[in-house]
């Protein structure tokens, strides 16, 4: 495929993130935001193996609606029990039936959202404590017919108009937030301390150079014994998420956890991991952007990417391929120290035509993001050319929304 970006490329200059206040947040892979996020994603990727597997092909989806009730339960030190289950609806668009054969695609998002909830709530029963309720329909045949009808269909056409948005580098604030939450939800720390749900949520503020993070961290009751092992367990791992956070901010910072604590009666203690069980609710597309964070004071998107399938819906598209254009530029390039990327996509056009790329970019000292246009096109042309190969990055784990960078985490990196 040949792209020429012609006059729909602009370059202009990236704000520098320098204000006296900045505010960063991320939510935990146990929030119930996170898990209708996630649940819609395993759905959306359950269908696409199901497809492939029956047919050699990706057919029509979307699944990006996900709405989580919250139970009722009776935490307790040494246990406690749920005595209302998790409701959670899945809702939106599959082929259902093709060449003549129906599918089973009901059974197999149950298995696979079952699947995802035993791997990563370890103190939540998947069978017991959830109810699953799954709604599907067919879709229009207005956007049928937009998506491709087999491999290597070209040009490949956007089933929406809508806007993708990525930057780089992270700052030092938005760093130190994501290592908070992955460094305590990953599998070392949950070994030294099984008391650690999985709801966790970070934020961070900082008013010039001063950084201030709250946590809030649901505790699981069967590994406490007492308002005394609490406390002095909550102390510890503050501590720990003090110098996670130090030492990614790069200063010494205040850190509080659970903050709404009232010893002994008010403390954040749950049965499963999670608010969702009696706390909270959860709605798809109110998580974590494509880079992981929430990030007022940086470009975003309303636009959710979960359950969005990995073909022609550019709403997921198009926010991965920016942020991976602007990691590209920053990394590659070193007269550039900071990109952002914007792509506007036009229902029925090509994906890989968008009607504008906006890219500002903030060039080094002594240096002109104007010399280095070339590359800046090569780098764009580059991701546009591989969107198509999106959805095999996004099957084969070496790309993923809600962690930065968007490619696979390196050896090191145990977040569960």
């Amino acid at each position: 495929m040949t792209i020429t970006l012609g006059d729909r490329l602009h370059l202009g200059i990236a704000a520098v993130p320098t204000s006296a206040v900045e505010i960063v947040e991320r939510k935990g892979l146990g929030h119930p935001d996170s898990i209708c996020d996630a649940l819609a994603e395993t759905a959306s990727l359950a269908l696409c193996r199901l497809y492939r597997q029956r047919f050699g092909v990706i057919l029509h989806h979307n699944v990006d609606k996900a709405l989580l009730v919250g139970g009722r339960a009776e935490p307790d030190f040494g246990g406690g029990r749920v005595t209302r289950p998790i409701e959670i609806f899945l809702a939106g668009r599959a082929t259902r039936r093709f060449k003549g054969v129906a599918l089973p695609v009901e059974d197999c998002i149950e298995e696979a959202c079952r699947a995802w909830l035993r791997d990563h709530l370890t103190a939540l029963d998947a069978d017991r404590h959830v109810k699953l309720h799954i709604r599907l329909r067919p879709a229009s045949e207005e956007l049928v017919s937009l998506f491709p009808s087999g491999p290597g269909t070209d040009p490949i056409l956007a089933n929406d108009t809508s806007c993708g948005v990525g930057y780089a580098p992270l700052t030092p604030l938005e760093m130190a937030v994501y290592a908070v939450e992955r460094e305590l939800n990953s599998r070392t720390m949950r070994a030294a301390h099984p008391e650690i749900g999985e709801d966790i949520k970070v934020m961070g503020v900082r008013t010039d150079r001063d950084a201030r993070f709250t946590v809030a961290l649901a505790f699981v009751g069967v590994h406490l014994g007492n308002t005394r092992d609490y406390l002095l367990k909550k102390s510890s791992i503050c501590e720990a998420a003090r110098a996670i956070a130090g030492a990614a901010f790069g200063a010494e910072v205040a850190v509080e956890l659970n903050t709404a604590d009232l010893p002994p009666d008010r403390l954040y203690l749950t049965v499963t991991g999670t608010s969702a069980e009696a706390g909270d609710d959860g709605q798809a597309g109110r998580s974590n952007r494509a880079n992981g964070l929430i990030t007022p004071y940086r470009p975003m998107t309303m636009e959710s990417l979960a359950g969005k399938n990995p073909i022609n819906h550019v709403g997921k598209l198009y926010n991965l391929a920016a942020g991976l254009i602007a990691d590209d530029i920053v990394r590659d390039i070193d007269e550039i120290e900071a990109a952002e990327c914007y792509l506007v996509s036009q229902i029925g056009r090509s994906i890989a035509e968008p009607q504008a790329i906006d890219l500002r970019l903030r060039s080094a000292p002594g240096a002109s993001a104007a010399d280095v246009q070339p590359r800046v096109r090569e780098i764009v042309t580059a991701q546009l050319e591989r969107l198509d190969r999106l959805a095999d990055d996004l099957l084969h784990g070496r790309l993923g929304f809600d962690r930065w960078p968007l490619r696979t985490p390196s050896k090191g990196d145990t977040a569960g």
